[in-house]
């Protein structure tokens, strides 16, 4: 089942619709509508492309709605208000003056996520204040900030060092001299960092960001804000022409772009941006260049395998596990996971990818690229088929390998765990059992208000009755904490 059949809202990415679309302050909005199986169930309406929680950005209006001329001020104005506090060359502005501060004078307000410059200090005395701030933290912002951890919005979980210092030994390898850091900032600091410790082959970069944050640190040529489920510059033509300048390859300067989405995203916003990256890029290439299309690695967990190469037919999914240093599950180490189930879908072919024998992996021979150390390979199969890290087996009456801890089920006629709920009906909708459509479009829930509050009045005396008993139960619940709270503060 598709991510948005499973969500029961699916995406509609024709351009007509794209360009009539309102805008949030994360840019022009996406267009949206309820669908069961693929069929539509209702109006279609335009929403936030960045924030799938209301909470986060509220905005909403059905495609074929008549908006005010009030509104559309009102909203033309939230969107001016929700914006960084400073363009991106105010900030570099601000940024070469507390360069030029001495030490004791270098302080960054950690309520704030902000570079203070001493005429500011009076306004933010009630806040935390970091002292001191050397230029070795000024090189690591991704260090210096507080990582955004909306998993469905920013997420930014950053990349451990290890799986940074991989992909850049990678890329060295492969002789790629541009990376496009499309969300990926840890990567995009540590090439920088490189460059200045004064290696041989200096290699460029360009991080594209919805992290505002950034513009404190780098230059209009190092940085975008940007909006990778809407493909928007907020800079607007100057930010795109910095994009577009990046990806020529004058004096074969091969460009390759890396990319780490949060991971509740929809996946097909994102390969919709990411063509359109790939499509600038061919236009910035030479007739005589043989390659059809721009190396990319997309990072995400191996469960999103199926949507992603639904989009990206000709990427394969190595075996490399990512992790990341301010996670707690999808990192090396007692408090993590001993497989990270982060993986690299690149266009580039497998065999090429060396991945280190240090870390347990081997080359098979057979499938002519580098797997896991646990990943055996499968005769029947003819493929190494594990996805997960583990050793998987194969299954004759399903004709495939499956994980280890499944067992056949004669009843469901499929592997699943053992102890499964045999014979379970496919998910569906929770409210009349339907398999045909989920909660949120059930037709039962689409009774008139009054007609709720008479139903909601006709209780049956039995009903009452055990609705009576749960509250006295609760009040007598509440009532043993309230006592048991006194005591111990006694």
């Amino acid at each position: 089942m598709s991510e948005e059949e499973t969500l029961g809202i699916e995406v509609i990415l024709n351009e007509e619709g794209l360009e009539k679309a309102p805008s949030c302050p994360h840019g022009p909005t996406l267009l949206f509508v309820k669908a069961s199986k693929g069929v539509e169930q209702g109006r279609r309406f335009y929403a936030c492309s960045a924030c799938r929680d209301r909470r986060d950005c509220n905005f909403f209006q059905w495609e074929d709605e008549k908006v005010s001329e009030v509104r559309l001020l009102a909203r033309e104005e939230n969107n001016k208000i929700k914006q960084p506090p400073y363009t991106h060359q105010e900030y570099l502005t601000r940024y070469r003056q507390f360069i030029s501060l001495p030490l004791a004078q270098k302080r960054f307000c950690r309520d704030c996520q902000l570079l203070l410059l001493p005429d500011e200090w009076t306004m933010h005395t009630a806040h935390q204040i970091l002292a001191d701030v050397s230029l070795a933290q000024l090189r690591r912002p991704s260090q210096l900030l507080h990582p955004l951890e909306n998993k469905k919005t920013n997420a930014q979980y950053l990349f451990a060092d290890r799986s940074c210092h991989f992909l850049l030994d990678l890329f060295a390898t492969l002789g790629f001299v541009k990376v496009l850091c499309v969300g990926t900032p840890r990567l995009h600091e540590l090439i920088k960092m490189r460059n200045s410790a004064g290696n041989n082959q200096v290699m460029k970069s360009l991080l594209l960001d919805i992290d505002f944050r950034y513009s404190q640190f780098y230059q209009e040529g190092e940085f975008c804000h940007y909006n990778m489920f809407n493909h928007h510059f907020f800079s607007g033509k100057s930010a795109e022409d910095v994009c577009r300048t990046f990806l020529l390859e004058e004096n074969n300067e091969r460009v390759v772009m890396v990319t780490d989405p949060p991971f509740g995203g929809l996946v097909k916003p994102l390969a919709h941006s990411f063509n359109k990256i790939g499509a600038e890029w061919k236009i910035q290439k030479k007739p005589e260049n043989c390659i059809q299309e721009m190396p990319m690695f997309w990072i995400f967990p191996y469960f999103f395998e199926s949507r992603i190469k639904e989009c990206f037919p000709t990427f394969t999914m190595l075996d490399y596990q990512v992790d990341y240093e301010n996670h707690a599950l999808y990192k090396h180490g007692k408090t993590g996971r001993r497989q990270s189930p982060v993986r690299i879908f690149t266009n580039l072919s497998p065999g090429d990818i060396v991945l280190p024998a240090v870390e347990g992996y081997r080359f098979c021979s057979l499938c002519q690229r580098y797997v896991s150390s646990e990943n055996k390979h499968c005769d029947i199969c003819s493929a190494c088929t594990s996805k997960d890290g583990r050793g998987w087996k194969h299954c004759s009456l399903c004709n495939t390998c499956v994980k280890p801890s499944w067992v056949h089920c004669s009843a469901c006629n499929h592997c699943a765990l053992r102890d499964h709920s045999c014979g379970r009906l496919p998910a569906g909708c929770f409210i009349c059992g339907s398999t045909d459509h989920k909660r949120r479009a059930c037709p039962s829930t689409a009774v008139p208000q009054q007609n709720k509050q008479r139903k909601g009045k006709k209780r049956n005396g039995l009903q009452e009755k055990a609705m009576a008993q749960k509250c006295t139960l609760t009040h007598t619940s509440r009532r043993k904490k309230c006592k048991l709270k006194k005591k111990t503060s006694r």
